[in-house]
């Protein structure tokens, strides 16, 4: 009997809408899990997830019978329901538009697993866009900046 075999690993990058700081320490490990649940439960393996307040990294084992579109569409839908739901955000939680999506091969995964693990010392002097804006330039995408996602701390310093 043939079976398929594959290795496919890809973080998945995306922010909360408005880039506000929703995702609390306070619920932060909470959501985690949650957002777990739903790719186990979709047949996929959540490798590690951590973030920041306004964006979230994702590392998935995807078997190639699922979408990755359709498994970031759920993950993004029903964890914002789930976070209403329960009211852990001040006002109505929501993740933004569009994601990034970035390959690795088996040999680069501690690497990207302590990358992701280690968000709050990355942060400490990048920026998320610049972090974001990075990522697409280092995996060679072509994009506009202007679409990348909403970056406010830019618009904030066009408007000043």
């Amino acid at each position: 009997m043939a079976n398929t075999f594959s290795q496919i690993y890809i973080q998945t990058v995306f922010a909360v809408s408005g880039r506000l700081s929703l995702v609390t320490s306070d619920f932060k490990e909470e959501l985690h899990k949650y957002i777990t649940g739903i790719v186990t439960k979709q047949g996929q393996k959540l490798i590690r997830i951590n973030g920041m307040p306004d964006h979230l990294h994702i590392l998935i084992g995807l078997r190639p019978a699922k979408a990755l579109a359709d498994l970031v569409r759920d993950i993004k839908s029903d964890s914002s329901e789930w976070v209403n739901k329960k009211k852990l955000a001040r006002g109505k939680f929501a993740w933004q538009e569009g994601y990034g999506a970035f390959s690795y091969g088996h040999s680069q995964l501690d690497t990207i697993v302590r990358y992701i693990e280690n968000q709050e010392e990355h942060h400490r002097g990048r920026s998320f866009r610049d972090e974001y804006l990075t990522l697409l330039r280092k995996f060679e995408i072509d994009f506009k900046e202007e679409y990348a996602f909403e970056f406010y701390e830019q618009a904030e310093t066009l408007h000043s």
